[in-house]
C-alpha cells in the first residue's frame, strides 16, 4: 500500500486515513468533521489552484483547504 498526503490525491481516488499530522485548531476541526484514522475518504473535486479540496467522508461532503489536506496521510485503496 502506498501512503500519500490527501492534498496529492486526484478526484475519484479513495484512501484510508492513516494519521493526521496537523496540530491545534486545525486538527480539532478535522477530527470533529469525522476525518479520523481508519476513516475512508474520497476526493470528489480539486479546485483549479488546488484550494479547496472537496472530499466525501461518511456520506458527507467536506471542503478542506490545501494546508488542512497537507496534514492528512492516507493509504490508497
Amino acid at each position: 500500500m502506498t501512503s500519500k498526503k490527501l492534498k496529492d490525491l486526484k478526484p475519484g481516488v479513495k484512501g484510508k486515513v492513516l494519521k493526521i499530522t496537523s496540530r491545534g485548531q486545525t486538527n480539532t476541526r478535522i477530527v470533529e468533521m469525522g476525518v479520523t484514522p481508519g476513516t475512508v475518504v474520497e476526493v470528489e473535486r480539486v479546485a483549479p489552484l488546488g484550494d479547496p479540496i472537496d472530499i466525501k467522508v461518511k456520506g458527507y461532503h467536506l471542503s478542506l483547504r490545501k494546508e488542512e489536506a497537507e496534514g492528512i496521510e492516507v493509504d490508497l485503496l
